[in-house]
């Protein structure tokens, strides 16, 4: 949570120097697809970040109720995707790849059905009314984890812009 500020910095700092590039440099072409990409992808960075206090946020406010081990399970297991998601969409604009950059589509659905399986764990709780709160707490987390994956896929069509000048979904 305090490592947020950090983030937003980071993120004005970028936004800011390339503001200044943009008025400084007019860069053409390939140069201006970097740019712009970069500054997509701030934002995306900078939304997960966000996601992930939301994440942290929600947690403490439901550690003192036991978790459902099932549903934790499956929370733990989008996590590990959506950080394998961050990794691959870094990656495949670092190395300018636009085909490890299409493999988010797939990584998506993966983490867009265990979203779908989670809310349907969570809907099946029992009618105790302290794991029917963490339960809709865990929801939100679940649709957190989710977004990053959809904003991780969003820097992978970064990728493919940059490299082809084409933006396409």
């Amino acid at each position: 949570i305090a490592f947020d500020d950090e983030v937003d910095r980071c993120y004005f700092g970028i936004e800011t120097g390339i503001q200044s590039l943009l008025a400084r440099q007019a860069p053409a072409a390939q140069d201006l697809r970097l740019v712009l990409a970069v500054l997509h992808n701030n934002l995306h960075l900078e939304r997960m970040a966000d996601y992930c206090v939301t994440v942290a946020k929600l947690t403490k406010l439901v550690h003192d109720t036991p978790p459902d081990e099932t549903l934790t399970e499956a929370l733990e297991d989008m996590g590990a995707r959506a950080e394998e998601m961050i990794q691959t969409a870094l990656d495949s604009f670092a190395n300018r790849d636009v085909e490890v950059a299409e493999s988010l589509v797939e990584m998506d659905e993966l983490i867009d059905g265990a979203n779908r399986r989670v809310v349907h764990q969570i809907l099946s709780l029992s009618a105790d009314p302290d794991l029917r709160e963490w339960g809709l707490r865990m929801l939100l987390v679940s649709r957190c984890l989710e977004r990053i994956g959809d904003h991780a896929v969003d820097i992978g069509e970064q990728t493919a812009f940059l490299v082809s000048g084409q933006f396409r979904e």
